[in-house]
């Protein structure tokens, strides 16, 4: 098995470690290009710090590669971008980038699910040649002799200790083994997928105005749901309100129903009623992250205030 180690910035490193019970991080890449050619999701991705810190430092496990406007990274991420305040996390991208690099193009970000951190003296330290050669990360094979250092290395450090991710415990019988795991995917995640998985305009208006633009759960989180493209839609504000609150809803076969109530009881509401009945203005362009029908349905049957619109 393949797991990359990417060369991380010491203060992002430091300020992320400090988090307790920290879900996921942005491993960002400032000049928004892809550290890879693909990977699965699930891949270890490991942190090698920079100098003079020549050590593995922690890793996760990779959800998607996304690149995004920095704002709206900041807005998914916060903190877990490895700085305190938006204007910090800006500036260690515009002093990654260089005084004369476009400031206002995307910003990379490696998705991982289920960081982990370890102590100083548990650090695993790198192979000399990795220092000199490399600049941005590298690929590593378990199957060879370097990468099976590492990775048994690492493994043997999640069984110790209290930072184990779910299919490393799991796997704890067949230790030594490397193994692909889906993370869970958190609130930074499902908003940055969503995002960009409808093109960054609105599922029912095609509105492209991000600032107004938000990922919405079909199903909640806190009623189970999940934090999956699957189960969210990129809406703009007004409507995902109306979504949220039982206004407005989105049929199995991806139309749009209004509530009568928006008319009734605000005696308004002419922009909505228009498109009652109509469908949504786009989809994904990958089935898998389509709305699925069963969240669909649990939010006609549970959320939306049916009227006579509704079966």
């Amino acid at each position: 098995m393949k797991f990359y180690t990417g060369v991380t910035d010491n203060r992002w490193f430091n300020h992320l470690s400090a988090i307790p019970n920290i879900d996921e991080v942005n491993f960002w890449h400032p000049n928004g290009r892809p550290p890879f050619n693909s990977a699965e999701e699930g891949t270890p991705f490991l942190f090698k710090l920079k100098s003079p810190n020549h050590h593995i430092g922690g890793g996760g496990f990779l959800i998607k590669y996304e690149s995004l406007p920095i704002r709206l990274a900041w807005e998914a991420f916060g903190e877990k971008n490895g700085a305190s305040t938006f204007e910090a996390f800006s500036n260690l991208i515009f002093s990654a980038r260089g005084r004369e690099a476009d400031q206002t193009r995307d910003v990379g970000c490696s998705i991982l699910g289920e960081p982990f951190f370890f102590h100083r003296n548990d650090w695993i330290p790198m192979a000399d040649d990795f220092a000199g050669s490399v600049v941005r990360g590298k690929f590593f094979d378990s199957n060879n002799a370097d990468g099976e250092r590492i990775w048994s290395a690492v493994q043997q450090l999640l069984l110790s200790r209290d930072i184990l991710p779910r299919r490393v415990e799991e796997r704890r019988a067949e230790y030594g083994t490397p193994v692909l795991m889906r993370p869970r995917r958190g609130q930074g995640a499902f908003r940055a997928l969503v995002t960009n998985a409808y093109g960054r305009r609105c599922a029912i208006t095609g509105e492209s105005t991000l600032p107004v633009l938000e990922a919405a759960h079909i199903k909640p989180f806190a009623e189970e749901g999940l934090n999956n493209t699957f189960n969210g839609m990129l809406l703009r504000s007004d409507f995902h309100r109306l979504f949220d609150v039982g206004l407005i809803t989105v049929t199995p076969q991806h139309e749009v129903v209004v509530s009568s109530r928006i008319k009734e009881q605000w005696f308004n509401g002419k922009a909505y009623n228009s498109l009652h009945g109509k469908p949504l203005a786009l989809l994904p362009t990958s089935p898998d992250d389509h709305p699925r029908a069963d969240f669909l349905r649990w939010h006609n049957d549970n959320v939306f205030e049916k009227d006579d619109r509704v079966a």
